[in-house]
């Protein structure tokens, strides 16, 4: 006898609705509710968070003790708060402005009138925003510089330095790996620059800074989506699957106990959607 159509979707509703009530079970069933607690409170991440991953965790850098009284206790107390910072380090990531793509030597690689107007955008943006800003670093190639010379134009007294470590690269090998790299690519040349960059960038407060700092990268998309994959700790080799826009804004908190927040990733929300491209 065959089903009638009314009948399937009765059917199909149910099934539904039974899935649902495993993943969300009834708060009314207190046995349920238990167990389910229960499963949450005993289950145990896939990978752990390295709570000492800028090697500045205070309790790595106070010597050991043998703690055999309450006056012990409060020495190491007082050594761990010497070591422990208080304030917190924002890190915000820009990638340059669209680019001569066809230009055979970095020189030739100038922003383009759109890439410019990026930068102008992004500059602007971070003027809104009122940051106590601390530096504003960019990589050494002239469309990194370019950018960051045209952003410097709207932020008053900032620091401005220069470092080819955060020059565009190769980080790592990227899984799942990529047909359109090139064979002539060297993962083994980039990559400890880049991984070099991350140390040197990427760390919680000094124990003698007393304010929250804002620090200003312009880089290339490689370096940062490698960046963000570090910092989160998530497999480096996934940094590939991060897309960029040119002039956009990547924002990397890092607080004094050492959790790392992306703030926000790739955003162009300041720019008008004829000023935004890829490529």
């Amino acid at each position: 006898m065959p089903i009638r159509p009314s009948f399937k979707k009765w059917i199909t509703g149910l099934g539904a609705i039974s899935g649902a009530m495993l993943f969300y079970p009834n708060d009314d069933n207190n046995q349920q509710s238990q167990k389910h607690n229960s499963w949450i409170a005993h289950s145990s991440p896939w990978v752990k968070w390295n709570p000492n991953w800028d090697r500045r965790d205070p309790k790595s850098l106070v010597k050991p003790m043998k703690i055999n009284n309450e006056s012990d206790q409060n020495t190491y107390n007082k050594e761990l708060a010497s070591k422990t910072t208080k304030a917190t380090r924002h890190i915000i990531l820009i990638r340059h402005g669209q680019y001569n793509t066809e230009a055979k030597t970095d020189v030739d690689g100038t922003l383009t009138d759109l890439g410019r107007k990026q930068a102008d955008a992004t500059g602007k943006r971070l003027q809104e925003l009122g940051l106590s800003y601390t530096s504003l670093i960019h990589s050494t190639m002239t469309r990194a510089q370019e950018t960051g010379n045209i952003i410097k134009k709207s932020l008053e007294n900032i620091v401005v330095k220069d470092d080819s470590l955060l020059n565009e690269g190769a980080p790592i090998q990227p899984e799942p790996p990529s047909s359109h790299w090139k064979p002539e690519v060297n993962f083994y040349r980039d990559g400890p620059r880049i991984e070099a960059a991350f140390r040197k960038y990427f760390h919680r407060a000094d124990f003698n800074q007393e304010k929250d700092s804002y620090t200003i990268l312009v880089c290339h998309a490689n370096v940062i989506r490698y960046f963000v994959c570090r910092a989160l700790q998530f497999p480096a080799k996934s940094w590939l699957r991060l897309g960029l826009y040119h002039g956009s804004i990547t924002w990397i908190i890092i607080y004094p106990d050492g959790i790392v927040t992306l703030w926000t990733f790739g955003d162009t929300g300041h720019m008008k959607p004829q000023l935004i491209s890829l490529k």
